[in-house]
């Protein structure tokens, strides 16, 4: 019996898609499209390779999903797959487009989309390969036809269709099955994506060119230069000088106001589903007592981080984690700012000041931590300053020590931290399976190896779950666990602005969690829309 079925509007897509053979002109802007666009990045992902890199937007400019637009919207709809339907509760079906081709010319078939499953079971542990072993885990592919497969799953997989298939990258076959080395390998990636990687100088650039042949219709702009540009600083002053006509990274609140009254840029607000936050290495004593972290979590004042290094654009982190824009996050989660309450818990743990020096004492020795930061991002400089200072006035002395980025991004490999301010993106705070795999992969815990037996329980609870209703209703339960002893502490929800130069090309619609730049601001409209990818931005 069928039990959830996600059908394209064929009559819509068909429209779509004759309407994005023949587009031309700007959505709003009325003027012809640009044969190039020059978009600044804010780091070097390296050469697109999806097991060492996480960076959606520009991935996706290349490769295609079963479902659209990513697992962050309310209502997905299928792309390479033509109809996603669940069975029973561990069994999907799926019927894919017959006129899809990869970048070589080279068909998209079922034998491709079973090699993506298997080959994730395999390869080197990575963004989007959890989606395969662990949450969901799909233990067989079937190859129904050319363009039919069938997927069984370990236990119940409710979410398959809306988020595992809307996040999963599909690979070609015929080029991945010889790559001996996936994690090295540096060859210009081959998609069924709107756009093909042409160039790639390590530091400096990025270029991708419009693949005509996309099933979609062609994309409305022919090539992307992208340049690699660290310093929010100089990303905004090449805008305001017109050598670049947009970034991916946000306009700093304190430039706002100046573009604001800037002509020839326009402004708009998006919703980010991504925040700063303070990680804990609950690895490490005290901070492995699950006390001790709540103790931490009630002396942020996240308002004040809000007002004062945001400068109130955005809201206070006072819902916790996950992100609270995501569907699939509980609406009545609270992490109220609590300095007293945080002061009575830590005496109830033994941490007092016996000394009368304003520094609380443990089994250890004075409570003396440190918060690690990036030094080349100045407003996560000054977050960091005063989440020190929240604490110090609770009895932990707390100091920050400014890194480069490089050393910040090792951190995680060598856990050689107290806590570190990160930023985390929205497959770590919107994707629901990537919450519970944040607990198996020592990011915000280590299953099994580091026991933790009330998240164990609501674990086999959620991987019981057999409807996305009743998933949910779970998982409103694992993050009001998680936020009573996290081990990551939301700062701020940032208000996405975002900047472009309009008379470049003012073609720009939001879609959840990737903000203005992405594929779906550079396909047809009528196309995005059918694929139910865009927010009008504000």
């Amino acid at each position: 019996m069928i039990t959830r079925t996600l059908r394209l509007a064929l009559s819509l897509l068909a429209v779509a898609l004759l309407l994005g053979g023949c587009a031309g002109g700007g959505d709003r802007g009325g003027g012809a499209d640009p044969d190039r666009l020059r978009i600044a990045v804010q780091k070097d992902f390296g050469p697109l390779n999806f097991i060492t890199m996480s960076e959606d937007q520009l991935l996706f400019l290349v490769y295609d999903r079963l479902v659209a637009p990513s697992p962050y919207a309310r209502e997905p709809r299928p792309w390479l797959a033509k109809e996603v339907r669940q069975v029973d509760p561990v069994t999907w079906e799926l019927d894919l487009r017959d006129n899809v081709t990869w970048h070589d010319g080279r068909p998209f078939t079922a034998e491709d989309v079973a090699f993506t499953v298997e080959f994730m079971k395999t390869a080197k542990s990575g963004t989007y390969t959890h989606h395969v072993t662990t949450v969901p885990r799909i233990e067989r592919v079937d190859v129904l036809g050319p363009h039919r497969v069938r997927m069984n799953c370990a236990f119940a997989c409710p979410f398959l269709g809306s988020v595992t298939l809307a996040h999963l990258p599909m690979l070609p076959r015929h080029v991945w099955s010889t790559v001996r080395e996936p994690n090295r390998h540096t060859e210009p990636p081959i998609g069924t994506g709107p756009y093909r990687l042409v160039s790639y100088e390590p530091g400096r650039a990025y270029r991708f060119e419009a693949n005509p042949a996309y099933f979609a219709g062609p994309p409305r702009v022919r090539e992307l230069v992208m340049p690699i540009i660290p310093s929010p600083a100089t990303t905004f002053t090449a805008l305001r000088t017109g050598e670049i006509d947009t970034a991916t990274g946000e306009v700093p609140p304190e430039l706002v106001a100046q573009f604001e009254a800037t002509s020839g840029i326009t402004l708009v607000r998006t919703t980010p589903l991504q925040y700063p936050e303070v990680r804990m290495n609950h690895l490490r004593a005290p901070f492995d007592q699950a006390g001790f972290r709540r103790a931490l979590s009630l002396a942020v004042d996240r308002h004040e981080l809000n007002d004062t290094v945001w400068l109130g654009r955005g809201r206070a982190a006072t819902k916790g984690y996950p992100h609270p824009d995501s569907p699939w996050t509980n609406p009545n989660l609270s992490t109220p700012y609590q300095p007293d309450e945080a002061r009575r818990q830590l005496d109830a743990l033994g941490f007092r000041d016996t000394d009368g020096d304003g520094v609380r004492e443990g089994p250890a020795g004075p409570l003396r931590f440190t918060i690690k930061v990036d030094g080349a991002v100045p407003i996560r400089v000054r977050a960091a300053q005063l989440v020190a200072e929240h604490l110090t006035e609770v009895g932990i002395a707390t100091r920050t020590e400014a890194l480069d980025t490089g050393s910040l991004a090792s951190l995680n490999e060598t856990d050689d931290f107290d806590m570190y301010v990160n930023e985390i993106t929205a497959h770590g705070v919107a994707d629901p399976t990537q919450f519970i795999m944040s607990h198996y992969s020592g990011y915000l815990w280590e299953l099994p190896d580091r026991p933790y037996p009330e998240m164990e329980r609501v674990i086999d609870e959620w991987k019981a779950a057999p409807s996305i209703e009743a998933r949910k209703a779970v998982s409103f339960r694992m993050q009001e666990l998680f936020n009573s002893a996290p081990t990551a502490i939301p700062l701020h929800y940032p208000e996405g602005v975002l900047a472009y130069r309009p008379e470049a090309y003012d073609g720009w619609a939001e879609s959840p969690g990737y903000g203005i730049v992405h594929k779906w601001s550079l396909l047809p409209r009528p196309v995005a829309e059918a694929a139910n990818a865009l927010t009008e931005p504000r």
